[in-house]
């Protein structure tokens, strides 16, 4: 009983770091991205796609692509 428990949270985990969009269609994360805007800089731009395919399939998804930061478009 112990193995199949584990397997069924080792899936579950796997399926919510999978299953965020921006994290695996937006290609690699950029380290302006990763980091928080500065005190007096511009905020960052949110992928709008990105974030209603992740509402609409998976919502825990959100908080995936917000924590990697594949969910910001990338600096130019």
């Amino acid at each position: 009983m112990n193995n199949i428990v584990k397997g069924i949270f080792a899936l579950l985990f796997a399926s919510i770091l999978l299953s965020s969009c921006a994290t695996v269609l937006g290609g690699k994360v950029s380290e302006c991205q990763r980091t928080k805007p500065a005190t007096g800089e511009p905020s960052r731009s949110v992928r709008a796609g990105a974030l209603i395919a992740d509402i609409i399939l998976f919502w825990p998804g959100v908080i995936v692509d917000f924590v990697t930061g594949a969910i910001y478009k990338p600096c130019k």
